[in-house]
């Protein structure tokens, strides 16, 4: 795949406005306190053996979105004191937390990191073990549209407020410093940690100390779904096939996650990345959330590479991110 969007030179200047709607944080508000009074924030913490002799594994289980377990996994260095700086990592679509081994660079780098599973995912590139209460109304294959015909009922009011109580979980930990979390995600999982620093500041919860957003999802969204026929954004438009009279709707359900909006309500310091020929998540998408992106920012560009973007490189940008924010 060729570079399809703008060109660089307008990319690191494009920011359209955003599609928002005026009570979004008044929804994100009663969505957290309903949560909270229906469903208060229960925590189990069980250790697990890995084979992994300088790395502590936990198994995590937590009280979600409508009262459901989510699960996670927490790892930390095996002969470091805590408390310990922390990342709290998201998924991509339709991955899971994977297998008790895997995620543990930042454990190996001294920290704690929390792996939150993604509800009802998890048989894509990664296993999970979450399963989620489901959604009404039609909907394409996928995740995209479950739901969407009412921001009550979309999907992603779920797993944003999951991420939200992941921040919460990890601050609990006897191991963790609850003043040095950052939060961490590609894709999908970029999209969701611009929505758990959003809400965690929203919630008037101290602010974490940054923000990893690679190639964030949810972007811009109705941009996205014209300018590139990949999925998960083909499944919206396999869902306007044949909903022709839903597009304002979906898009006023849509405007209450779009990481765009989120992204002007982070102000702690954020960490972007873009692949300029990424289909899955097109270039300008990704630089709307960046350039509306509320703190002090930083992108990482990779003008060959698609939705992978720098992959062990940008692993690398992660590590001296975390080291700048979290033990600076």
């Amino acid at each position: 795949m060729a570079q399809f969007d703008l060109p660089l030179t307008e990319l690191v200047g494009y920011l359209p406005d955003r599609q928002e709607p005026p009570d979004l944080d008044a929804f994100w508000m009663r969505t957290l306190a309903e949560q909270d009074a229906e469903h208060p924030l229960e925590v189990r913490v069980d250790r697990v053996e890995t084979g992994l002799t300088e790395v502590i594994t936990e198994d995590v289980t937590f009280t979600g979105f409508g009262g459901q377990p989510v699960k996670g996994w927490l790892h930390r260095p095996a002969h470091r004191e805590g408390p310990l700086p922390t990342v709290v990592s998201f998924i991509g679509y339709g991955g899971g937390r994977g297998l008790r081994h895997e995620h543990v660079l930042h454990a190996v780098a001294g920290r704690a990191h929390l792996v939150m599973d993604n509800r009802g995912q998890g048989s894509g590139h990664q296993i999970g073990d979450t399963g989620d209460s489901g959604s009404t109304g039609a909907s394409a294959a996928g995740f995209l549209t479950q739901g969407v015909g009412h921001p009550d009922t979309y999907f992603y009011r779920r797993l944003f407020t999951d991420a939200q109580r992941a921040v919460r979980v990890a601050r609990r930990h006897d191991a963790v410093d609850a003043d040095r979390v950052m939060v961490s995600g590609g894709s999908q999982g970029g999209a969701t940690s611009l929505a758990a620093a959003a809400l965690t500041e929203l919630s008037g919860e101290p602010a974490l100390r940054g923000a990893i957003v690679d190639v964030p999802f949810l972007s811009n969204v109705r941009r996205a779904s014209e300018i590139t026929d990949a999925h998960p954004y083909a499944e919206l438009v396999q869902y306007f096939h044949t909903h022709r009279d839903l597009v304002e709707q979906t898009f006023e359900t849509l405007s209450y996650f779009d990481a765009v909006n989120l992204a002007a309500r982070v102000t702690v310091p954020g960490l972007f990345s873009v692949g300029l020929m990424d289909t899955v998540c097109p270039p300008s998408t990704v630089y709307a959330a960046y350039n509306h992106y509320a703190g002090p920012k930083d992108m990482v560009v990779y003008p060959y590479n698609g939705h992978e973007n720098g992959g062990p490189f940008q692993d690398a940008e992660h590590l001296r991110f975390a080291t700048r924010v979290l033990d600076g």
